[in-house]
């Protein structure tokens, strides 16, 4: 592990940290970040190492590159790292009052109150209902087809985010009104928003009625709820039940933004994430008939899905673990340093804006063999080239900084292409897509059309 030194300490090896080559200036590397993030942050790691700053507009920033460098970044604590300050783009969207709104004390209290919803009984409830969310998706369809890969995965995430972490009062709304005002919600996450998050621009003012909307929404259930006397067993009702260390309950605005964070995390990155395993694995033929058979080896006795099974399923655990890797839904976190921070011989000062890149990382090629290739083996034994080190994965982020559901979201993509490939034939029939830079979580771009086939023999769920 890194040791953090206090940067108050002279040390004569202190140096000044590279400066990546090519700005411009007032902007700095701003358009060639727009560009292509990744392949700036991987040319930069080429020519300076682990650690180097770059400017974008008027902001300075430290890219923190390689498990080392990484095991620095998680491992500060939040009074010299502050996420916080950061993340005030998301205030509008989440609620005054939450998350990134309250001092760290009171948002670790509200993450824990997500541990009960995802203990192991509610686990076997969500997989339950990943099964027959998707298996609703597939009988939806003709029996040839395509169609649109991102929007398809974005809407049935929502089906099953909603219905699992919230309530099955919100679910029976996401066919309606519900998807729409999450998908304009979903728009405030910009790189324009980073910056100026309340700048009265169309997408701003859409993201501000739809959480005005969604804010009604819940309000009216919790009412109602209220009113019948009516205790479901859900997120929502825990949060109605829940109270702070101090003994206070939670307001309506609070569970309302507590839910919207938690629905946030569970599937907005989903989504993107099983857009890129449903592409990479389209193009990989062989690889799916070793899911196939693995399926009807685990789930063919019963005809069903449930957790257990998916915890033997480890081809297609591999295969989401995989894009994880290739494919991260968020290519770079950020935090504020609020105080010097001493790297090695580099000492960051405060005020600058430190940043990893899991999609830069990722591909590192002393970790990862091939790097640019599509290998789930490689996280089988005896690869195993994730556990070279703590943070060479870094997909959800790491140590104490690592989203807590991360299990839920690996289950979530691996239960749904489990059986949408039992279903279907895939494929796709243009180039691959590149990625989408100009969207915070980075899918593909559009179009990006999956084609399918319905599969008349060797099903296994009926």
């Amino acid at each position: 592990m890194v040791q953090l030194r206090d940067a108050s300490t002279k040390s004569p090896e202190s140096r000044p940290i590279p400066e990546l080559s090519g700005g411009t200036p007032l902007i700095g590397h701003l358009l060639e970040f727009q560009r292509d993030p990744v392949a700036m942050l991987s040319r930069g790691r080429s020519q300076l190492g682990d650690l180097f700053q770059f400017r974008l507009g008027p902001r300075q920033f430290v890219l923190f590159g390689g498990p080392e460098a990484h095991d620095a970044f998680f491992s500060a604590p939040e009074d010299q790292l502050n996420a916080k300050s950061v993340y005030q783009f998301t205030v509008p969207i989440f609620g005054r009052g939450v998350a990134y709104d309250v001092a760290p004390e009171i948002m670790d209290e509200q993450l824990g109150f997500l541990y009960p919803a995802l203990r192991e009984a509610a686990m076997q409830q969500f997989a339950r209902i990943m099964y027959e969310e998707t298996s609703l998706f597939a009988d939806s369809l003709e029996d040839e087809g395509a169609f649109d890969l991102p929007a398809a995965m974005n809407e049935l995430t929502v089906k099953i985010a909603s219905r699992s972490l919230i309530g099955q009062e919100v679910r029976d709304q996401v066919d309606s009104w519900f998807a729409d005002a999450y998908h304009d919600l979903q728009k405030g996450i910009n790189t324009l928003g980073f910056f100026l998050p309340r700048l009265p621009t169309p997408g701003h003012r859409s993201r501000d009625r739809a959480r005005k909307q969604v804010a009604e929404l819940f309000g009216g259930i919790m009412t109602e709820r209220r009113r019948a006397g009516a205790r479901p067993d859900d997120f929502m009702q825990s949060l109605m039940d829940a109270s702070y260390a101090d003994g206070r309950s939670l307001s309506d605005d609070e569970i309302t933004g507590i839910l919207l964070t938690v629905l946030f995390a569970g599937q907005h990155t989903s989504a993107v994430l099983a857009t890129w395993t449903g592409l990479e694995l389209a193009r990989a033929s062989s690889y799916v008939a070793r899911v196939r058979d693995e399926t009807q080896a685990v789930f063919g006795e019963t005809g069903s899905m449930n957790l257990d099974g998916l915890k033997q399923h480890v081809t297609m655990q591999h295969a989401v673990r995989e894009c994880e890797r290739l494919h991260p839904p968020l290519i770079i976190l950020i935090r504020k340093v609020l105080q010097p921070m001493r790297y090695g011989d580099y000492v960051i000062p405060a005020g600058t804006l430190a940043m990893v890149s899991p999609a830069m990382s990722h591909r590192l090629p002393h970790l990862f063999a091939e790097p640019d290739r599509f290998d789930p083996d490689r996280f089988s034994a005896p690869a195993l080239e994730d556990k070279q080190h703590p943070y060479a994965l870094i997909g959800f982020g790491g140590g104490k900084h690592r989203c807590m559901g991360k299990h839920f979201a690996e289950m979530q993509v691996q239960a749904i292409w489990t059986v949408l490939f039992d279903r279907f034939e895939l494929s796709f029939e243009t180039d691959f897509p590149a990625p989408n830079y100009g969207s915070w979580v980075t899918g593909p771009e559009t179009p990006c059309q999956l084609h399918y086939k319905r599969r008349s023999q060797g099903r296994v769920f009926r």
